[in-house]
């Protein structure tokens, strides 16, 4: 949920907001503590004054108020000199004591009440006539209907009371202040990590080097270096992988283009001199039609290792068999000298026609490049993996773990035709679909591939198709 003021929170540094929470929290917790006491501190104090007034009171009310009658209160009775006595009457009458530059304090309900016995103690504050806040303690006399009053002047009470007030504010501050300048302190030192962290990512982003960053500690400011270093070397593996996608691309593109040119130059000077033979000029389009499409065939292979994310297509049901049995005719017409040896049941996946069928055909034209002339491919479809065996020489144990990555070629391939990408994109379009795929010996002593598929068996049929 968005605060009023959640844009100025984030315009600020973190330094700065650490500096401002902790100056916060300090000052917050410093007015608390000073409001508790101040209010503890006048709480006792007016309490030792009520207690004070009460033996006042009492120890004063024991003697007999023989000067009533004419009005004159005996000085014996005054007490201190900032400080009131009198005698409040049942009818309503009250003789009082001037305190402090004349002032008055003038008894109301509660002092009369006692007077006339309906309340046995009463101790309240009450403001003279000259403005001065009195502590008036009122007990019952010896005689009836009489109640003895003690008033005493709160000033200096309060004068202190400003006083200590006074003290906790500056203290208050200084502590505001001294929180100030620990979370200055804190920031500048707790977030030093952060910033080398944050250098250190601004470094790596103008130059572009991607070197790992220093990490000390085992905290959480430690923990997200390691994390960051380990998304550097993640990233350098992809900036790597693509610098090689593109270097190995180009050379491989270069191939082709270059028995293109070479082919089209020597029509051209074939045609300034008086042209070719029928035979030759045939054979020298053949081979230019050739190097056309091993270069389409090498184009469409980058467009597909080249994406990071399959584009997204609608994902449908299809028949694994049927798409191997129309790889298997398609690669037949290929390599008419070979004889394949097909034999799949139905299996049902939800994925893409067109990527599975290359799959399958890339599996199928590796075979029959490696597999002696009139030589077996072995095909086998059952319960979801595809097998695709040839009769070759197999594959070498030092080979093996290189199979499947892009643009690898073993030396014995090198001259042959290929660019190295049909096992990378067989392993993709595997993984793309939930599958896996797997490289070993056949039984002949060749390769075989194995390529599995989550699906399901089609309908409640297990008849065997034959493609042989």
């Amino acid at each position: 949920m968005k605060t009023p003021f959640g844009h100025l929170r984030y315009r600020r540094s973190l330094a700065s907001r650490v500096i401002l929470l902790t100056t916060i929290a300090v000052g917050v917790s410093v007015a608390l503590v000073s409001l508790a006491s101040y209010l503890t501190v006048r709480h006792q104090i007016l309490s030792a004054l009520d207690e004070s007034l009460h033996r006042r009171a009492y120890a004063t009310a024991v003697y007999s108020p023989s000067a009533v009658a004419v009005g004159d209160i005996p000085t014996f009775l005054q007490g201190a000199t900032d400080s009131s006595i009198g005698y409040a009457f049942a009818n309503g009458r009250a003789l009082m004591t001037k305190g402090p530059a004349g002032a008055t304090v003038a008894p109301g309900a509660p002092e009369f009440a006692v007077a006339r016995g309906t309340s046995k103690y009463s101790c309240r504050t009450i403001t003279a006539s000259n403005g001065v806040d009195y502590r008036v303690a009122t007990v019952p006399t010896g005689e009836n209907g009489i109640a003895f009053i003690v008033a005493q002047s709160l000033q200096a009470n309060e004068a202190a009371l400003d006083k200590l007030g006074l003290v906790m504010f500056l203290l208050g501050a200084a502590g505001v202040i001294a929180a100030a300048l620990a979370g200055w302190a804190v920031a500048r030192n707790g977030l030093r990590p952060v910033r080398r962290l944050t250098d250190a990512a601004e470094e790596i982003a103008r130059t572009e080097q991607l070197d790992p960053i220093e990490v000390e500690g085992n905290d959480e400011i430690a923990r997200l270096a390691r994390a960051f270093n380990a998304m550097l070397t993640a990233l350098s593996a992809s900036r790597d992988r693509q610098r090689q996608l593109v270097a190995d691309a180009g050379h491989e593109l270069r191939t082709p283009l270059t028995s293109l040119r070479t082919n089209l130059d020597l029509l051209t000077q074939a045609d300034r001199q008086g042209g070719l033979s029928a035979a030759s000029r045939a054979e020298l389009l053949d081979d230019v039609q050739f190097q056309i499409e091993e270069l389409t065939t090498l184009i469409g292979d980058l467009t597909e290792l080249a994406r990071e994310e399959p584009a997204r297509l609608a994902l449908e049901e299809v028949d694994l068999a049927d798409v191997t049995e129309r790889a298997v005719e398609r690669v037949r017409r290929r390599a008419s000298s070979l004889h394949f040896d097909a034999q799949v049941e139905p299996w049902t996946v939800i994925g893409e026609p067109a990527a599975l069928e290359r799959a399958v055909t890339n599996l199928l034209d590796n075979a029959a490049k490696w597999s002696p002339p009139l030589g077996v491919v072995t095909v086998r479809l059952v319960d979801g993996t595809l097998l695709v065996a040839d009769q070759g020489n197999g594959i070498a144990a030092t080979d093996l773990p290189h199979v499947f990555d892009r643009f690898y070629r073993s030396p014995e391939s090198r001259t042959l035709p290929g660019s190295g990408l049909g096992l990378s994109i067989v392993r993709q379009v595997a993984e793309r679909h939930g599958g896996t795929v797997r490289v070993g010996a056949s039984e002949s002593g060749g390769a075989a591939f194995w390529m599995t598929i989550p699906g399901r068996v089609t309908g409640s049929s297990q008849e065997v198709l034959s493609a042989g």
